[in-house]
């Protein structure tokens, strides 16, 4: 009697390999920061340790990896949502995701800009980002607005926008001393009227 075929098992991928994966987006980000989007991709092996064989494997192009390192600090922006959501009160929970936001302008600065110009366009990294934080940000707002210590019609979109545009309004290196600061003003402008107040 013929024996029936052994199922083929779905293979996972690799932890070291996963390691690798990440350990790259972190180096990349790192070496793209310090030295631009032209930044040598041999640079950056060696940088996170690893071949430059491994290096291509994961990103075949430096637009991948560009793509990859944008998406990667999107993803980890929603991912501290989730976690300070866990961990702090609604409204600290906001204000120190919004803090976050502001490292995550730094590499967008750098990035971005590349990622305009790659052939066929980023629309499809944009869209997947903008929905990322917008649902982030969104979540955040609505738990503080439940818990009545931000107003009703907080537009949390409107408090990303205003700390982008402190980044966007100056080329100097204190931008993000000076975006954190906003936000602490756009929390406290969102809080609700104290009763009595002006009266």
């Amino acid at each position: 009697m013929k024996k029936s075929a052994t199922p083929m098992r779905v293979r996972k991928p690799r932890a070291d390999a996963q390691r690798n994966r990440e350990r790259i987006l972190e180096v990349a980000k790192q070496v793209f920061t310090r030295r631009g989007t032209e930044a040598s991709m041999d640079e950056m092996a060696r940088s996170a340790k690893i071949g430059p064989g491994t290096l291509y494997r994961h990103f075949p192009t430096r637009d991948d990896l560009l793509s990859a390192v944008y998406i990667h600090e999107v993803e980890k922006l929603a991912e501290a949502q989730r976690r300070l959501s866990a961990e702090l009160p609604p409204l600290e929970a906001l204000r120190a995701w919004l803090l976050v936001f502001v490292d995550y302008i730094a590499a967008k600065k750098i990035i971005a800009p590349a990622l305009q110009a790659m052939a066929g366009g980023p629309s499809k990294v944009f869209n997947h980002s903008a929905r990322l934080l917008q649902e982030a940000a969104d979540s955040l707002a609505k738990r503080a607005i439940a818990s009545q210590d931000l107003r009703p019609d907080a537009d949390p979109i409107d408090m990303l926008r205003a700390i982008y545009g402190v980044s966007s309004a100056s080329d100097s290196t204190d931008w993000p001393e000076r975006a954190r600061r906003i936000v602490d003003m756009l929390i406290q402008g969102s809080r609700p009227a104290k009763p009595g107040a002006g009266t």
